[in-house]
């Protein structure tokens, strides 16, 4: 296991977000892809794959789905590239037989999955079919792949060289998004870990832009304060000397002792996903750097089965597992996509933290 883990949501980047209703949308896609993973110093042969898959999930999107979807580019932590296929078609019937290679039907994706989960390092897929969908909010299917720029293989299958997230004891997913893709990004996600123990903090600046990024920038550092009641008092004494004051969560997570600790202050959302259930958290009311109540910390049992969720209020809430069925069960980072893309607000930045015990 990694000693230590740094994650800072500034490196999760939308490098390329379009709808695709035509083969002619995947020249401007590919291109993209060739740029952005030569620029993060990926292979020829890295690309070519990335390539590849970027071309099958085109064909699935114009075929299955009628060129009602999109595909994003995302930067992500560990550093890795990931490429996302969302769409809103009908959905898959039965997904096990849509992954069998050789078997492709207008209501299946067809054999082009296989190849996807091949050529990538990391492979998910979720479904929802329209009849499924509560409320008509989403139906759809949604794919997630990722090449990560450490990884190689020296060996045929053997000597794997993992990057840290890979090997932290955690499987994590960050989604970051400015309101309307601007340069800055009030909502800021810090992740850290040491040994046995992850820490989170998890910040809203207060309103969107420039300002709220700059109240938010620079306070990774006090996830080093021993106690989270310490630490959530190091960075609101941080922010009284600042422009605008900002809401957050924080939380620790101790893999020799299995529990979690949570704590927050303000207008967020957590969600523990535990025994098929999912239940909220709330916080002490007010605003970090401002006027607030004194927080009280939450302490649970972190199976190896829990999903452990924070979003900024740029998420809307009003969602439950029966909203999308069988989604968390799935890959933190492909169930952070789907959340994001399907709630998000449009007048707010957004963002997502899901982790899980790996």
């Amino acid at each position: 296991m990694s000693q230590e883990l740094k994650i800072d949501s500034n490196e999760c980047k939308l490098l390329f977000a379009d709808p695709i209703q035509s083969e002619s949308a995947g020249i401007l896609l590919r291109s993209r892809l060739q740029a952005s993973g030569r620029r993060m110093g990926f292979s020829d042969v890295r690309r070519e794959n990335m390539v590849l898959v970027a071309s099958e999930m085109v064909t699935n999107l114009i075929k299955h789905a009628g060129g009602k979807g999109m595909i994003q580019v995302w930067q992500q932590p560990g550093p890795a590239l990931d490429i996302i296929s969302f769409d809103f078609g009908p959905g898959v019937d039965d997904l096990a037989l849509a992954q069998q290679d050789g078997y492709s039907t207008s209501k299946t994706l067809g054999k082009g999955l296989g190849s996807m989960q091949r050529l990538s390092d990391e492979f998910g897929i979720y479904t929802q079919q329209e009849k499924d969908a509560k409320h008509g909010r989403w139906h759809g299917t949604a794919l997630w792949t990722r090449f990560y720029l450490n990884k190689h293989n020296s060996a045929g299958s053997a000597g794997l060289n993992m990057p840290a997230v890979a090997q932290s004891g955690f499987e994590i997913g960050v989604f970051s998004r400015a309101l309307n893709d601007d340069r800055f990004n009030g909502d800021k996600i810090y992740l850290q870990q040491h040994g046995a123990k992850l820490r989170l903090l998890h910040l809203d600046g207060l309103g969107h832009g420039e300002i709220a990024q700059r109240v938010t920038s620079n306070l990774g550092c006090y996830l080093s304060v021993e106690g989270l009641d310490k630490l959530l008092a190091a960075v609101d004494h941080h922010l009284t000397t600042g422009e605008r004051g900002a809401v957050a969560i924080a939380a620790e997570f101790d893999l020799s002792k299995k529990n979690l600790n949570v704590l927050g202050v303000g207008d967020m959302s957590a969600y523990v996903y535990i025994h098929d259930s999912i239940n909220n958290l709330s916080f002490a009311p007010g605003i970090l750097g401002r006027e607030h109540k004194t927080p009280t910390a939450t302490q649970l049992v972190f199976e190896k089965k829990t999903l452990f969720i924070t979003a900024s209020d740029g998420i809307r809430r009003g969602w439950d597992k029966d909203s999308f069925p069988r989604l968390f069960n799935q890959h933190p980072q492909l169930i952070a996509y789907v959340l994001g893309n399907v709630m998000p607000r449009v007048t707010d930045d957004q963002s997502i933290c899901v982790i899980r015990l790996n």
